[in-house]
């Protein structure tokens, strides 16, 4: 390992190292446009230029010159300070004026490096170029005659996001970012493209001239658009969310977000409910009322209800908090009819390792070969589709799918559409199905609509026998992995929000218990995933308590408004089963509350004697108790995999033999958050095709 001096101070790093690189390891700042940490090295902005004693007589690249045995480096000497103003001049001699104006100010790399170490005056008196602005869709406004040629977009696009879509045309001072042909780029992944850029050429359309970084109140959250269970920085002001940025975390998002993730935040300010709300009997209109009247509703409604004819469902978006109120509340009323898997998932939700992504995020770059059985992580979970093309790009690794065939960003094998594909590649002893079978750390990611249905339990039991054939379990290694699609689904598995003991009944069967009278009453916490309206039965009695007027709210008879997960303190357990705690940024509209104090509330009107915490402590010291392992917050508690896989069990059903096909048309509207989205809703005007007049017919 070679060992250096920078600024006076010996560091000894790995073979390959760039001195930049060592100098950040020291604490050094060397100032950089192109450079990017997680792409690939252009050295072509000149801007981190150090001198190195004994090697050529000028400033040398940092960020593309490896650390050499005894190399002696002065990032701050006189040359390399003249060299940087310098570089500063020329960056600045087509940049425009634009600083009080560009919505990249006070968040510049350009300004900031401009005041630490460019010049205090131009020798140029030329008019500057202009370049004309580029239409890349909805949400990326370009200003690009702010551009510096950095090409960190470029390479984003190909590398990250797996999208060619952008590139650098012409050369000299003809030199510019663009489309070879005008379109968009039309990838999950194009709002990082904002924030990759270091000037304001690449900014945030629906953010355009709304506020200055200075002005806004940050907040540390997580995502819950989808199960990866993004860490994510939320920027309010006056109690609106303003934006949302990806925030730092190596193991599950690293440094990027997905578009859904990032801008779906104008659907918490639309379609709100923000009071409670009654059904009258006479008119069937809901009309608006207190929240005593409501309670006193729902428990006169209650009253003469027996406790095993009421069930509950908790949607895609709740809470470890309010499942848990949700669920005390059910088993104080005597009902053992509850279900978290509103996508019709009945799998065997006692064994965790059945229901997990085993081998973690952060895992997908460990694995030697991938095989994906019907699923699409590009839009089932953005963020695990970009680990798996990470993966492929450092050790190109073999993989394959079984499912529809689409582009997942990078290449891999199609091995067919259904069951039977699976089991004939068990059985191969060829080709893909060799090279699996002698990975040292194989992993199989399963989608978790394959298990929806009455015949979910059997499939389930055949995939995680199928897993055990192929050797994906072996010591200190599970590459058994259930894609989740909801923030809520791990969670509520784990608290028990499932059906209790035998006569407990699923997402299904309580459903068809409201069409066949079996079931009366039906709690709906947030769940929108279904269309109530022709799922539910016209005779059952149904509180939605949520913070959207969507499809649940529409066969409700009483409405109590929730807060949104902006708006409250709560837990999470993402896909991988690593707890992440939510915090609050702006505060319910109106009359809404936090969903877990509406139950407790509810709970003294309803129950003998009510829930038995009154703070948000005392709840979570309730949870731990309930599930231990949640109380290690952050971390991963890997699952024990069964000594024995469960087996076939019945014979497979006929109809679960071809895989569903999966789309990107419903990824922009997978809740009512972003179905409330007009953001959204113009991301799926541009970026889906629309499907012709013939085929919407048929």
């Amino acid at each position: 390992m070679p060992t250096l001096t920078i600024n006076g101070t010996e560091i000894e790093v790995e073979k390959g190292t760039s001195i930049l690189q060592a100098a950040e390891m020291l604490g050094v700042e060397i100032p950089h446009f192109c450079y990017h940490g997680r792409l690939s090295v252009p050295a072509n902005c000149r801007m981190c230029l150090v001198e190195v004693k004994g090697g050529p007589p000028k400033p040398a690249a940092s960020c593309a010159m490896s650390c050499a045995d005894g190399m002696e480096v002065h990032t701050d000497s006189e040359m390399v300070k003249k060299a940087r103003k310098g570089v500063m001049e020329m960056m600045l001699i087509n940049h425009p004026l634009d600083c009080p104006i560009c919505d990249q100010g006070g968040e510049c790399d350009l300004q900031d490096q401009a005041v630490a170490y460019g010049f205090d005056r131009s020798r140029y008196a030329e008019n500057k170029r202009a370049v004309p602005n580029k239409e890349l869709g909805p949400i990326i406004k370009t200003i690009m005659t702010r551009c510096i040629n950095c090409t960190r977009c470029v390479r984003f696009a190909e590398e990250i996001a797996g999208v060619e879509t952008l590139g650098q045309l012409n050369r000299g001072e003809d030199a510019e970012i663009g489309t070879f042909i005008e379109q968009a780029v039309d990838t999950e992944l194009s709002g990082n493209l904002v924030d990759v850029c270091p000037v304001g050429a690449l900014t945030s359309k629906p953010y355009a001239f709304k506020a200055r970084p200075w002005e806004l109140v940050k907040t540390q959250s997580v995502d819950v658009m989808d199960a990866v269970g993004s860490n994510i920085r939320i920027d309010s002001r006056s109690g609106e969310v303003l934006r949302i940025l990806p925030r730092l975390h190596e193991d599950i998002n690293e440094e990027w977000i997905s578009d859904k993730t990032r801008y779906a935040y104008d659907g918490l300010t639309k379609r709100r409910l923000d009071r409670p709300w009654l059904r009258n009997p006479q008119t069937n209109q809901l009309e608006e009322c207190g929240w005593p009247e409501a309670f006193s509703f729902i428990a006169e409604k209650l009253k003469d209800i027996n406790g095993t004819e009421i069930a509950a469902l908790a949607g895609d978006l709740c809470d470890l908090e309010s499942m848990t109120a949700l669920k005390d509340l059910m088993t104080g009323l005597g009902s053992p009819h509850l279900d978290c898997r509103t996508d019709g998932g009945s799998y065997n939700p006692s064994n965790r390792a059945g229901y997990l992504f085993n081998t973690t995020i952060a895992g997908i770059e460990e694995a030697d070969a991938i095989l994906i059985v019907g699923a699409n992580p590009r839009y089932e979970a953005t963020m695990v589709n970009a680990r798996i093309r990470k993966n492929w790009l450092d050790h190109r690794t073999k993989i394959a799918l079984i499912g529809e065939a689409v582009d997942l960003t990078y290449p891999y094998e199609h091995l067919g559409d259904g069951w039977a594909d699976l089991e004939k590649f068990m059985k191969a002893r060829s080709g893909f199905a060799k090279i699996f079978k002698e990975a040292q750390r194989p992993m199989i990611i399963f989608g978790a609509h394959l298990f929806t249905g009455e015949g979910g339990a059997a499939l389930h039991a055949y995939a995680m026998e199928a897993a055990e054939k192929l050797g994906v379990i072996k010591d200190n290694w599970n590459g058994f992995n259930l894609l989740q699609t909801a923030a809520s689904r791990v969670g509520g598995l784990d608290i028990g929000f499932v059906p209790q003991e035998k006569a407990g009944k699923g997402f299904s069967d309580i459903l068809a218990g409201t069409r066949d009278g079996s079931i009366k009453a039906l709690y709906l916490l947030g769940a929108d995933e279904f269309d109530a309206r022709s799922e539910i039965g016209w005779n059952t009695f149904v509180i939605y308590q949520g913070h959207h007027g969507d499809r649940g709210a529409a066969m409700a008879d009483v409405i109590l408004p929730g807060a949104a997960y902006t708006e409250k303190d709560a837990l999470y357990v993402n896909l991988e089963g690593r707890v992440q705690e939510g915090w609050r940024a702006v505060f319910p509209p109106g009359e809404a509350k936090e969903d877990w104090k509406i139950l407790r509330a509810l709970s003294e009107y309803v129950l003998k004697a009510p829930l038995s915490y009154d703070n948000l402590k005392q709840l979570r010291t309730h949870i731990y108790a309930t599930a231990p392992h949640l109380v290690h917050l952050g971390d991963i508690i890997p699952a024990l995999w069964p000594s024995a896989a469960a087996g076939k069990g019945d014979a497979l059903p006929a109809e679960a033999q071809i895989f569903a096909s999966i789309s990107k048309s419903g990824y922009y509207a997978t809740n009512s958050v972003a179905r409330a989205s007009q953001i959204m809703r113009a991301c799926e005007d541009a970026f889906v095709p629309a499907v012709p007049l013939k085929e919407a017919a048929e």
